[in-house]
C-alpha cells in the first residue's frame, strides 16, 4: 500500500501528472521537442516573475547550483549558510576549485541583511548564493530584507536556491534581481525527481563568458548558448518524459492560480506550526518560518522512527531530523498538491497515536 508522503521531497504525485510520463517519444532534435522544451519556458517565468531565459536540466537541483557557482565565479563567492544545503553549496564551490568563502548563520536563524553588507562591502566577491528555503530547519530567508543590499554591488551575480520553496512562497526574481534562480520538479511543482530549472540573466551570462573552466554538463553557457541558438534544444539527451509532466502541471498550476497557490501553502503552513506549538515546539526563529515545511522541536523525546511505524498503519510518513539537528527535530512537508484537508487528517492522525508512544 502506497504511503501518502508529508516528507520534504519526493513528494506525492498525482495520477494525471504521472500518466503524462506515459506519452511516446519523440526525438529530441525535432522541433515537437523544441516546441515543448519553449513552452515549458514561457510557463516556468510566469511562476518566476521573470522576464530571464530559462534553462532546463537532467539532474537534481544541485546540478544547476553546481553549475551556477561554477559557471559564474570570475573571482570569490560568498556563499551564506543556514543549514545543510547551504553548507552543500559551499562544498560544491570549494570541490570544483572555484575560491568560495562561507558564511553560517546559527541554525535556526536565518542569513541577515548586515551579514551580506558585511561580506560585500570587501569587495572580495563577484557572486553571492542564498539558501531561500532551508528544508533542515524550516527556515526561509526573507529576500526582500537581502535583495536591496545586493542591489548596491552590481557587479556581484546573485543566486538563490529555491529548490524547496519555488511555487509554494512567491518569488518576483526580476523584481528581487536575482540572475540565478534555481529550484526543481520534486518538490513544491508536485513532480517526479530528475529535473532541474533555472532563470538566468544576461548579467550572469556575461559573466560566464569571463569564466574559463565551466565544466561541461553543467556549464550554464553552453547551455544557454543552445536555447538560443537551435532554439531550445540542450547538449545532452533531456529528459522528455519529466518535461511532458513538467508542461501539463505547469497548466495545472496557472489554472489553480498563482496567489491562490502561494496561500494555500501558507495556510497549510499556518495548520501544521499551531499544532507544533502545541504538542512539541517550532525549532528556529518564528519571524523566518517556511510556508512549504515545519520543522519541529521534539522537545517531547518522542521515538520518530516509532511515531512513522505506527503512522505507516495508516499511510502516512513524515520525515525524521536532518544533519547537525537529526536527533533533535523531525519535520512535516506541506507542499506541492497537497491540501489543508490532508493536512488536518495527517495531524489528527498524530494525536491519536501520540499518547501511546508518550506513555
Amino acid at each position: 500500500m502506497h504511503k501518502r508522503l508529508f516528507i520534504p521531497g519526493p513528494v506525492d504525485v498525482l495520477p494525471q501528472v504521472l500518466e503524462q510520463m506515459t506519452r511516446p517519444m519523440i526525438g529530441h532534435r525535432t522541433k515537437d521537442a523544441s516546441a515543448l522544451q519553449g513552452s515549458i519556458a514561457d510557463k516556468m517565468r510566469k511562476l518566476m516573475f521573470t522576464e530571464n531565459e530559462i534553462l532546463l536540466s537532467t539532474s537534481s537541483g544541485s546540478g544547476l547550483m553546481e553549475g551556477a557557482v561554477r559557471s559564474c565565479t570570475a573571482r570569490k563567492a560568498a556563499v551564506f549558510s543556514i543549514g545543510a544545503f547551504g553548507d552543500r553549496w559551499y562544498k560544491m564551490a570549494v570541490s570544483n576549485g572555484v575560491p568560495a568563502d562561507l558564511f553560517e548563520s546559527e541554525l535556526g536563524q536565518p542569513t541577515t541583511a548586515e551579514q551580506v553588507e558585511a561580506a560585500l562591502s570587501t569587495g572580495a566577491y563577484d557572486l553571492i548564493t542564498i539558501t531561500h528555503n532551508e528544508t533542515a530547519t524550516g527556515i526561509a530567508n526573507n529576500l526582500e530584507e537581502l535583495a536591496p543590499v545586493i542591489a548596491r554591488y552590481p557587479d556581484v551575480v546573485f543566486c538563490v536556491d529555491s529548490v524547496s520553496s519555488l511555487g509554494g512562497h512567491k518569488i518576483e526574481a526580476d523584481r528581487l534581481g536575482i540572475d540565478i534562480l534555481i529550484t526543481s520538479t520534486q518538490k513544491c511543482l508536485g513532480l517526479p525527481p530528475g529535473l532541474a530549472i533555472c532563470s538566468i540573466s544576461e548579467k550572469a551570462v556575461k559573466r560566464a563568458e569571463q569564466v574559463p573552466n565551466r565544466g561541461l554538463y553543467f556549464d550554464l553557457l553552453e547551455l544557454y548558448k543552445f536555447v538560443k541558438t537551435k532554439p531550445y534544444q540542450y547538449p545532452s539527451t533531456p529528459a522528455l518524459s519529466l518535461m511532458y509532466a513538467l508542461d501539463y502541471q505547469l497548466d495545472r498550476i496557472m489554472e489553480e492560480g498563482m496567489e491562490q497557490r502561494f496561500a494555500r501553502h501558507s495556510k497549510m503552513a499556518g495548520i501544521v506550526q499551531d499544532w507544533a506549538r502545541t504538542n512539541f515546539a517550532l525549532f528556529g526563529n518564528p519571524d523566518y518560518l517556511s510556508q512549504t515545511v515545519t520543522c519541529i522541536d521534539n522537545v517531547s523525546g518522542v521515538s520518530v522512527s516509532a511515531l512513522n511505524g505506527k503512522l505507516a498503519d495508516f499511510n502516512y510518513m513524515i520525515s525524521g531530523g536532518y544533519g547537525k539537528i537529526k536527533d533533535r527535530t523531525f519535520r512535516i512537508a506541506h507542499m506541492a498538491d497537497t491540501t489543508p484537508e490532508q493536512i488536518t487528517e495527517l495531524l489528527a492522525t498524530i494525536d491519536k497515536v501520540l499518547p501511546e508512544l508518550k506513555a
